[in-house]
C-alpha cells in the first residue's frame, strides 16, 4: 500500500501512537491490546502480520519476533473517532499472552477478586527462555499462588457438580480410589518423562516432563480436594521447611 493518505486520516495520540486490539478472526475473542505507531501501522498493512511499538523498549515490535507466534491479520479497521484500531488476526500457535495463555485477558472479576480462569497452554521460559525474566516477571509468584486457589475452589465446585459435566466431576463420582489411580499413572508418566529427559535432554522431552509435572500436581490438587483440604496447606508446609536442611526436617519428622 503505496498511498498514504490512509495513514493521514489515523489520529494518533500526542506520542505518535494509537491502541491496537488484536482479536481473534474466528471466535472474536480478544486476544490483546498494544500500541502501534505510524511506521508499525504502515508496515502491518504490508507484511499483512502484526507490527507493533513497544513502549517500554522504545522500539517496533513483530508480534512472534520471540517466540514464533506471528499474527497473520485479515482485517484491519479503524474506529469513527479514527483514534482506536482493531486487528482481525489468525494467532499462530495460539498463544497470544507473554503468560503462555491464548489471551491477555484471562482473570476474571469475581465476588473474590480477579480470578484465573483461562489455562497456562505453555511455560514462558519455554517460549522465551531466559528473555521470560523480563519486565512481567514480578506478577508471576502471586500468579502461581492464584491459580492454586483457584483450583482449590474448583475442586469444591466440581465435586457438587453432575458427573457428566466435567472431568473433575467424574473423578469425584467414582471415588478416592479411581483419584489414587490416577496419582499413581501420573506419578509413573512423570518418571519415565524425566528418565526421558535425562538421556536426552531435547526441547520435546523437556515440555513432556513439564507437561507430565502438571498432570501429576493437579491430580494430586484433586485428592486432597476429595479430603476438603486447600492447597495452601502444602504451600503453607513447604514455607515451614524454609531454612530447614534435608537432615534437620527428617528428624523433625522422626521425632514427631
Amino acid at each position: 500500500m503505496n498511498n498514504v493518505q490512509w495513514l493521514d486520516e489515523v489520529k494518533f495520540n500526542e506520542q505518535g501512537l494509537i491502541p491496537a486490539i488484536a482479536q481473534h478472526h474466528l471466535t472474536g475473542r480478544i486476544l490483546m491490546v498494544a500500541w502501534m505507531n505510524r511506521e508499525s501501522l504502515a508496515l502491518t498493512a504490508e507484511k499483512q502480520q502484526a507490527v507493533y511499538f513497544s513502549r517500554s523498549r522504545q522500539k517496533l515490535w513483530h508480534k512472534g519476533e520471540e517466540s514464533g507466534h506471528f499474527q497473520t491479520v485479515y482485517e484491519t479497521r479503524l474506529d469513527c473517532d479514527g483514534d482506536v484500531i482493531v486487528l482481525q488476526v489468525e494467532q499462530h500457535g495460539g498463544i497470544a499472552c507473554h503468560t503462555g495463555r491464548e489471551s491477555c485477558f484471562y482473570r476474571k472479576l469475581t465476588p473474590q477478586g480477579w480470578e484465573i480462569v483461562d489455562p497456562q497452554l505453555k511455560d514462558p521460559t519455554a517460549i522465551y527462555g531466559a528473555s521470560a525474566k523480563d519486565a512481567h516477571e514480578h506478577t508471576a509468584p502471586q500468579e502461581q499462588i492464584d491459580v492454586l486457589a483457584h483450583l482449590g475452589q474448583l475442586m469444591q465446585q466440581r465435586k457438587q457438580a453432575d458427573a457428566d459435566s466435567s472431568y473433575v466431576a467424574t473423578l469425584y463420582k467414582k471415588g478416592l480410589n479411581k483419584i489414587l489411580e490416577k496419582v499413581g499413572e501420573e506419578s509413573v508418566e512423570t518418571i519415565i518423562a524425566a528418565k526421558d529427559y535425562a538421556v536426552q535432554p531435547t526441547q520435546e522431552h523437556l515440555n513432556d516432563l513439564i507437561y507430565e509435572t502438571a498432570d501429576l500436581w493437579f491430580h494430586t490438587i484433586v485428592m486432597l480436594g476429595h479430603f476438603d483440604l486447600d492447597p495452601k496447606l502444602v504451600l503453607d508446609e513447604l514455607a515451614r521447611r524454609q531454612g530447614l536442611s534435608g537432615l534437620v526436617e527428617k528428624a523433625n519428622r522422626t521425632q514427631g
